[in-house]
């Protein structure tokens, strides 16, 4: 008699799991369980044999030890090729293991809890869960491994089908040191987090990088170039692009998506009710105002020729008025923590419009990762920063020239202050107490910046504030905003022809405003 072939499953993630077990037992596998999975599976009728049948040993330090054992790891990793290996397993009553599902203890969801203690923490880091999942990937030539229920139907069609390929069996094999590499990555990511670091040890020494496929892109910045869209396993709180809903519209384009980071992380940047116009990853229009339509509005006309084909972000639910206005122009995706029925309804006829619905961008509410990071390739190697997230502090502003800024001017210059950090350098942002009115951005020289902004502008730069994200390195930047129509600068200061640049905007009248803080964008 043809001995059972023999499945092992031992899973916290028990959807799909019923009906995956039950087909294998159709197929005649003899199923091998743990603690609660066992107990699940025979609350739905399937006889199952406890691990500490076969171990003939019971499960020891609360459920910490279970399937550390030779009769479970000699099965999975006996080569069916290898006499030797054949004659070992029979000679201790070892029978082969065909077939092993685990899912790993939910570490990150235990840790995402507000409260999570280090004790709960530890005990929440799975220790047999990836022995066995390495145990049979390393055996995948004999051995089907599944650790996502996505595999459960198509792995059962093919055993149903006679065996699961090869080309299957390599699959699964490399999902599965994918999925145990980022699980203890969140591990060490968690308790490194635990520490304050001091000013060197601020960044890792060594890198390990486990990102989830969020999906495949039809091409990268151009048609010739693959590319494909990843999220951080453990990003969990919902904040970032790769958490949003896409509602409607063409698949998204690796371009697209670079520009709806730029979009959201500007309108983050505004507590106001806001609207960000974004092209070619720089703002094109910037406003807030007291509702959403006028500040779309207001965004949109700051550069309409710029807005068209372009990425929208918003910091308020969409509602019926300002999804008419945005249906007005062609744009390419909109990103916003809403819509009313009757925004879905009017934006349903732009078929190709992207429609991202982001709930953490409902101004007030999202909050940001305390040190997030940016990693960057360059050639065959990687550069790592923190996130320039520095929050605009008026309180440190620090007036440097005769004049100071009225009341007005204050609020335009903390305006353009915010949005110039989301501009490419060298950066240039003129703008009121509501709206940009020119931005210059990508030049080779400050100067050429401004230069850029002004012919955007013209004459609605009178009487408007400015911004650059770094210092003037002489003042014939300065000199060109003033007579483009600035009344007021604010700029981080540190160059040292600082006191040449003050005594020009002395000269012009204009009050100047150093920030002390640089915020570059390459």
């Amino acid at each position: 008699m043809t001995a059972r072939r023999r499945a092992i499953l031992s899973v916290s993630d028990k959807a799909g799991l019923s009906t995956f077990a039950r087909g294998l037992a159709e197929l005649g596998f003899e199923l091998v369980s743990t603690g609660g999975t066992a107990k699940a599976l025979r609350a739905e009728g399937l006889e199952v044999v406890d691990v500490s049948a076969i171990t003939r040993f019971p499960e020891l330090l609360d459920g910490r030890v279970k399937t550390l054992h030779p009769a479970v790891h000699g099965g999975i990793l006996a080569r069916r090729d290898v006499a030797e290996d054949l004659a070992a397993i029979a000679e201790h009553g070892i029978a082969p293991i065909d077939v092993v599902v685990v899912n790993l203890y939910p570490f990150r969801e235990t840790v995402a809890r507000p409260g999570v203690t280090r004790e709960e923490a530890v005990e929440q880091i799975d220790i047999g869960g990836p022995s066995l999942l390495r145990a049979a990937a390393k055996n995948h030539r004999f051995v089907a491994v599944l650790v996502d229920p996505a595999d459960y139907e198509p792995v059962l069609g093919e055993l149903r089908a006679g065996a699961v390929p090869e080309k299957t069996r390599r699959r699964l094999m490399r999902k599965v040191f994918a999925h145990t590499a980022a699980y203890d990555l969140a591990i060490a990511r968690h308790f490194e987090a635990e520490e304050v670091p001091s000013e060197s040890e601020a960044l890792p020494a060594s890198l390990s990088v486990a990102v989830e496929l969020r999906q495949p892109l039809r091409y990268g910045e151009n048609p010739h170039q693959k590319a494909a869209w990843y999220r951080w396993p453990d990003s969990g709180a919902g904040e970032g692009l790769a958490s949003a809903r896409i509602l409607q519209g063409k698949e998204l384009s690796y371009n697209n998506l670079l520009d709806l980071h730029s979009a959201i992380g500007c309108v983050r940047e505004i507590p106001e009710t806001a609207a960000v116009l974004v092209k070619h990853n720089t703002p094109c229009g910037v406003a807030q105002a007291a509702g959403l339509e006028a500040a779309y509005r207001l965004a949109r006309d700051a550069d309409a020729v710029s807005a068209f084909g372009g990425i929208v972000a918003v910091n308020e639910s969409v509602d019926g008025a300002t999804a008419a206005a945005l249906a007005e122009t062609f744009l390419e995706a909109i990103a916003a923590p809403g819509y009313a029925p009757e925004a879905l309804a009017t934006l349903a006829a732009k078929k190709n419009l992207r429609l991202l619905e982001l709930p953490s961008l409902q101004r007030g509410q999202g909050s940001r990762p305390a040190r997030p990071l940016e990693l960057r390739s360059v050639g065959d190697g990687l550069l790592l920063q923190e996130a320039d997230v520095l929050p605009a502090d008026p309180k440190a502003f620090r007036v440097v020239s005769r004049r100071a800024p009225t009341p007005e001017e204050e609020r335009a210059l903390l305006f353009a202050w915010r949005v110039v950090r989301h501009v490419r350098s060298n950066a240039i942002v003129f703008a009121t107490a509501d709206r940009t009115v020119g931005i210059g951005g990508g030049q080779t020289s400050r100067v050429e910046a401004v230069e850029l902004a002004a012919r955007k502008g013209g004459e609605r730069l009178r009487g408007s504030a400015v911004a650059s994200d770094a210092f003037f390195p002489f003042r014939d930047g300065l000199d060109a905003a003033a007579k483009a129509g600035a009344t007021c600068v604010i700029q981080p200061g540190g160059s040292v022809r600082d006191a040449e640049v003050i005594a020009a905007a002395d000269e012009h009248g204009l009050a100047m405003v150093f920030t002390d803080r640089r915020h570059f964008r390459h």
